[in-house]
């Protein structure tokens, strides 16, 4: 049996009157790559927050490995949908910026984690001359920078091109494989089918559905 690693307990996000989350509960299993559907509005990037330890709970809680996400952080990445880079900055100097965050002094680390994304550590171009792909990658490279047990993802394939997102879903398919545990938000969920082990299906701040596979319930991408 999977272990669990993220228990969700009656979670209630309200901003003003507007509920974003109306009492979720739900056990999520580590190791397992969770693709988070739903129309805009449905609450999805306030749960992605609200596990990442960015949004705090109006009620409810949530508990990974038995702690809270502030007490949990450093087992947790998060890729937001704008990509959090400084564009005036080549990717390693950006990599060796957050790295100082975490206290990682070795340089070998950060270009471990770019040519874990497929991309040049060397290569001295400022990142905001990257296209929108290698932007995401290297987001995706800053994200797994301290090696978290869990990456929490927003839109990580947000204007990219077809061949881009399938080498993206590749990589975290590997990320899986090897034990991290995945939640992406999207709306190109046809893309992860045959890779994700599990579809999670919001609306109107619920989660309505949990299915192993986006057959029947939908033919091809959910529309924004």
């Amino acid at each position: 049996m999977t272990d669990t690693i993220i228990t969700v307990d009656n979670l209630i996000k309200q901003f003003g009157r507007f509920a974003a989350l109306r009492g979720i509960s739900a056990e999520f299993g580590a190791g397992r790559f969770h693709v988070i559907l739903g129309d805009n509005g449905a609450g999805k990037t306030t749960l992605l927050r609200a596990m990442a330890g960015l949004a705090s709970p109006t009620r409810g809680a949530v508990s990974i490995l038995g702690r809270t996400p502030h007490e949990a952080c450093r087992q947790i990445g998060y890729m937001a949908h704008p990509s959090l880079l400084y564009d005036e900055m080549s990717g390693m100097e950006n990599l060796r910026y957050f790295a100082r965050l975490y206290d990682i002094a070795d340089v070998a680390h950060c270009e471990a984690a770019i040519l874990s994304v497929k991309l040049d550590p060397t290569l001295a171009r400022p990142v905001g001359q990257y296209s929108q792909g290698m932007r995401q990658r290297m987001s995706l490279a800053r994200a797994i920078l301290h090696d978290p047990k869990m990456l929490l993802l927003d839109e990580p394939f947000s204007n990219v091109d077809v061949h881009s997102a399938q080498e993206m879903v590749g990589l975290l398919k590997g990320m899986r494989d090897a034990g991290k545990t995945i939640f992406v938000v999207t709306h190109q969920p046809s893309w992860m089918e045959g890779v994700a082990d599990e579809f999670i299906w919001m609306q109107s701040g619920r989660i309505v559905d949990r299915t192993a596979s986006l057959s029947p319930r939908v033919p091809g991408p959910v529309q924004a």
